[in-house]
């Protein structure tokens, strides 16, 4: 199975280090968004799309990218980190997706350090997370995620 996560990690590399540790444990393929546009999600099992959230929704890369995506059919999941670590804010990618044909699998979401906007004023929200417990939370829930694909 080839599998593609596809993430932006904009302020503190929260996303960054759960795609990574999702990628190392299932030996997936990782492009960060805010790069050139290279690659071909036709030649993908199953695709990961995550960021941070930002005003209760995923970075606007993402949303771009997939508005020119082909993932008509393709089976993807939504991930994502905030100060909050709640995955209701995954849901207008995961509507997104849905209205583009994507076979939504899963989506998967934890707390990061938060000190976008407001939270910049008191010190940030969420400090020290991604922890161990997030890490592990993810690796769990890719390998879940495979097997059920698979």
């Amino acid at each position: 199975m080839r599998i593609l996560l596809i993430y932006t990690s904009i302020h503190h590399d929260n996303t960054k280090k759960i795609a990574q540790m999702m990628a190392k444990t299932v030996e997936a393929e990782l492009f960060e968004a805010n790069e050139k546009d290279n690659f071909c999600i036709e030649q993908y099992d199953l695709i990961g799309f995550g960021s941070g959230i930002y005003f209760g929704k995923h970075h606007k890369r993402l949303f771009q990218i997939i508005e020119h995506a082909p993932v008509m059919g393709k089976d993807v999941f939504v991930f994502s980190t905030s100060g909050t670590g709640k995955s209701k804010s995954n849901k207008h990618l995961i509507e997104l997706l849905s209205t583009k044909g994507a076979n939504v699998k899963a989506n998967f979401s934890c707390k990061g350090y938060d000190t976008y906007s407001v939270f910049k004023l008191i010190g940030g929200i969420a400090k020290g997370h991604p922890n161990n417990k997030d890490i592990e939370d993810a690796n769990d829930f890719i390998r879940r995620l495979v097997t059920q694909t698979v």
